[in-house]
């Protein structure tokens, strides 16, 4: 017996885990060998480029005599002088006043510093580079003035205003949510955002149900409504709940589709728990995309589907198209993808979590649990956007008193789920670490895909302010394929800027159809070419799947009991239920 087959060497990968998996307990799934040794390649890098330190330390002797300066102004002048750096975060006009004047553009200017002290070093590797930059800002952050009510000019005006009222009901509104966290209870008001009753109301019914997902067949807008032949397949991503494209009335997109005379079917995946950690990315293609693509065909036969997917549910079916591709499938019509990403090699903030290190602590943890908790998710979104959805709502809850409304997309986005640890290693380790779809190396029934092969035509929505999938990121299909792409660049983020109905304010966007075969446009001379437009895209998206659609008849009936597809209850469905 050799010593690699020997049993000692199975003992000693169970230690091993054993020992990633506590270390991923005590660091909240953060890899310190990773951020040790990013900080070791900065400052080493940094320890031998004098010329970089000079030049930190011109900075730094600028920035002061920017404050010196900036002090003597705002003495003479506190409301006319210029401060020297504008943030959002310090818009309020009670920051123009001494001391918090020169308290927050101390601050501004030393966060300043940091940011040039940690890009530009020659011999850095990008990936740490990113990861120092990544963290000294989190640590900044976590030190604002801003944060702090002694420091806080706004919160101790509202304090003197109320006579500490507002402290009072930040005590009370700390205490609820540490009694709702322990209790492991959503929000407070997401109660009021049932999916079946507030929102996810839509009328349908769920026609098919296995391991891995619910099918939902939405009814026609009215009786004896007409509807367009070719059904929609909606595939969301399992990272999220499906009701996100099925929000409240007004903002539902999928309400919207059907009014727009289409019938409509959409996944709800199930939430995985512990019995389903064994579920793999060919189970989600074969379980979840394609038996819902048979069960469209069965209860709408002979017609060609236009399918659409979201963030991974559009990565996922992007890897389907191309097999159907190879494989001379060509039951699809068309591809919508939203805000979805096939080439990973630049994913943006969200990459600074995933490097092999990472992985391998993340691995140990789900292979003690079976999933990758809804907390964990939750957690590195949050440091992608720390002020926005931490430190400004810690300040607005506790130190003002003021907890913000709830409201549906908000409810939506506490409603998380969990993932099976062997999906979510494989995604990792195929799309992110090794990037293989985008490399020709994703393999699908035991043979690889490639995008080229792709020559329906594409319609992709990207959003500007995305730090799921930044928007150049999901761009990139254009170079990987020469079909016809028509793409969107939206205002707001990776949910907002999907949720974006007609109606909505302070919405615009930009359209461009690249023609099949046309040479490529790179991001930067696209944004030249592509005028803006005010208002939602629905209405572009609608147009364009009616340009490739036949004229409205009657609706098929919902399900197919003869071909296998029953109906077995009314929309929302059980899975999307699960916590």
């Amino acid at each position: 017996m050799t010593l690699e087959s020997s049993p000692a060497d199975g003992f000693a990968a169970r230690i091993d885990l054993g020992t990633r998996a506590l270390l991923a307990r005590l660091t909240a799934s953060m890899s310190p060998q990773a951020l040790a040794l990013a900080w070791l390649d900065w400052a080493s890098h940094l320890a031998v480029s004098p010329g970089k330190g000079l030049q930190v330390g011109l900075q730094a002797a600028c920035q002061a005599a920017q404050l010196v300066g900036y002090r003597w102004a705002a003495l003479a002048a506190p409301t006319q002088a210029v401060p020297p750096v504008t943030d959002r975060r310090f818009a309020d006009p009670a920051w123009r006043q001494w001391p918090f004047n020169l308290l927050h553009q101390s601050f501004l200017l030393h966060e300043r510093l940091w940011d040039g002290a940690t890009h530009g070093v020659r011999g850095v590797e990008p990936h740490h580079e990113q990861l120092v930059a990544f963290f000294a800002r989190q640590w900044l952050d976590m030190l604002s003035p801003g944060n702090f009510g002694p420091t806080n000019p706004v919160v101790l005006r509202r304090t003197m205003e109320e006579a500490g009222n507002n402290l009072w009901r930040g005590h009370l509104n700390l205490v609820e949510d540490a009694r709702r966290l322990l209790a492991g209870e959503p929000p407070a008001g997401a109660e009021n955002f049932v999916p079946g009753r507030e929102v996810a109301v839509t009328p349908g019914k769920v026609v098919l149900r296995n391991r891995v997902m619910e099918l939902i067949q939405y009814a026609p807008a009215a009786a004896g409504a007409q509807v367009h032949p070719e059904p929609l397949l909606v595939v969301p991503a399992w990272i999220m709940k499906y009701y996100i494209l099925d929000l409240s009335p007004h903002n539902s997109l999928i309400r919207y589709l059907v009014a727009q005379g289409r019938t409509v079917f959409c996944i709800s995946w199930k939430n995985p728990g512990e019995a389903e950690r064994d579920l793999g990315m060919d189970d989600y293609l074969e379980e979840g995309f394609h038996a819902a693509l048979d069960a469209v065909n069965a209860i709408v036969p002979q017609q060609p589907v236009h399918a659409v997917g979201y963030c991974l549910g559009g990565t996922l079916l992007a890897i389907a198209a191309a097999a159907m591709a190879r494989d001379g499938d060509h039951r699809l019509a068309t591809m919508t993808l939203f805000a979805a990403q096939t080439d990973f090699a630049e994913p943006g903030e969200l990459g600074l979590f995933i490097d092999e290190s990472e992985v391998s602590l993340l691995e140990a943890q789900m292979a003690r649990t079976g999933y990758l908790t809804a907390g964990q998710m939750a957690g590195a979104f949050q440091m992608l956007r720390s002020y926005d959805l931490l430190w400004s709502r810690l300040v607005g809850d506790y130190l003002l008193g003021e907890r913000p409304a709830m409201n549906d997309l908000m409810a939506w986005n506490a409603d998380a789920t969990r993932m099976p640890a062997k999906m979510h290693g494989q995604y990792l380790r195929r799309l992110f670490l090794h990037d293989d779809l985008a490399q020709g190396r994703y393999p699908v029934r035991g043979r690889p895909v490639a995008l080229a092969d792709l020559t329906l035509p594409v319609f992709m929505v990207g959003t500007e302010t995305d730090h799921v999938a930044p928007w150049r990121s999901v761009f990139k299909l254009q170079y990987q394929t020469l079909a016809e792409i028509t793409f969107v660049l939206t205002s707001g983020g990776h949910n907002a800027g999907i949720v974006s109905e007609p109606g909505h304010p302070r919405r615009h966007y930009r359209l461009l159809t690249h023609p099949a075969g046309a040479p490529y446009v790179a991001p930067e001379e696209w944004l030249g070419l592509a005028p803006v437009a005010e208002g939602s895209w629905w209405p572009e998206w609608v147009q364009w799947l009616r340009q490739r659609s036949a004229d409205p008849g009657a609706p098929p009936r919902m399900g197919a009991p003869r071909r296998g597809y029953p109906v077995l209850g009314d929309a929302p469905g059980r899975y999307v239920l699960e916590k």
